[in-house]
């Protein structure tokens, strides 16, 4: 990727009213999109399943309704990375054809359950795929962690851990996507969100001006919480994820939160399926985008 294109890329992430699309479920989460989408089983093995995913990929990218003056950027599973849209690789489509940014989701799952929180399982070879993945013309990441309960020692873990990680990615070129998922059924969820927060400032505050992050949170109990993070110089965006809420209610509460916008992923798609003629899909998937768009607006 050229400095130019990056900071083209950068300018769009900063600036643009918008949202980024979630498209990265990968093959724990795979048969539950594919079943929400209407296709319940019907694979002989894992090869064509991601085959019957990357279909439903492809028919929201290639769509009309899908663009760069309301979709900021969407996430990538790395396997779908690695493919084409309409015969151009993934990552350059996205770019190129619709104004889109790419990125990918590089993390390797969750580990068990310490402390009431879940880190992230190591990741071999992380270098080298964000090596390929900048050749490919991508321009960050995303990373998930999970906390489940208040509780400072395993919260503090969780970020110390994403920011460990962050900056080897940041290394490497890219722009990483932090995120610390707060379940939204965590029993006293705004404390454990407030302890996320200072958390998360503590290590922006470590950061070297040129060390740029995003954080994607789940949308907090007390109305723009996140913005001193917002506010921070060395955070481009901050993105909500929907957790779980049906997408009205995801949106309705997105809106209470200043300058945070949505990435979501099932409420994206909610409602949407295989079965759908072209015309009919084309205004369903129109109207969610239009819906998380306005949510999302400055």
């Amino acid at each position: 990727m050229s400095a130019a294109l990056n900071a083209d890329m950068l300018k769009h992430m900063k600036d643009a009213d918008g949202f980024i699309a979630a498209l990265d479920q990968s093959g724990g989460s795979t048969p539950n999109a594919l079943k929400a989408y209407g296709i319940d089983g019907g694979w002989k093995n894992e090869a064509e399943m991601f085959d019957m995913v990357h279909a439903m990929r492809s028919r929201i990218v290639t769509n009309e309704a899908f663009n760069g003056d309301r979709v900021i950027a969407a996430i990538l599973f790395e396997a779908t990375m690695d493919r084409d849209f309409e015969g151009i690789s993934a990552p350059r489509y996205l770019w190129e054809k619709k104004h889109v940014v790419p990125l990918l989701k590089c993390d390797k799952g969750l580990a068990p359950l310490e402390n009431g929180c879940q880190v992230m399982k190591d990741i071999p070879g992380l270098e080298d795929t964000m090596k390929r993945a900048k050749d490919l013309g991508v321009f960050g990441t995303k990373m998930r962690s999970r906390v489940a309960e208040v509780n400072e020692a395993g919260i503090k873990a969780v970020v110390a851990q994403q920011f460990e990680v962050a900056k080897r990615i940041i290394a490497c070129g890219l722009c990483p996507i932090i995120e610390p998922e707060v379940d939204i059924n965590t029993p006293n969820k705004a404390g454990a969100e407030k302890i996320l927060l200072d958390a998360m400032m503590e290590e922006l505050g470590k950061l070297a001006a040129d060390q740029l992050v995003m954080l994607k949170l789940t949308i907090p109990e007390v109305d723009n919480l996140y913005t001193p993070c917002i506010e921070h110089p060395n955070c481009v965006r901050v993105v909500a994820l929907s957790g779980g809420y049906p997408r009205d209610d995801a949106n309705a509460r997105l809106k209470k939160n200043t300058n945070m916008i949505a990435s979501f992923s099932r409420a994206l798609m909610e409602g949407i399926t295989f079965q759908m003629d072209d015309e009919t899909y084309t205004k369903a998937l129109d109207g969610s985008i239009q819906s998380i768009y306005d949510a999302s607006k400055k």
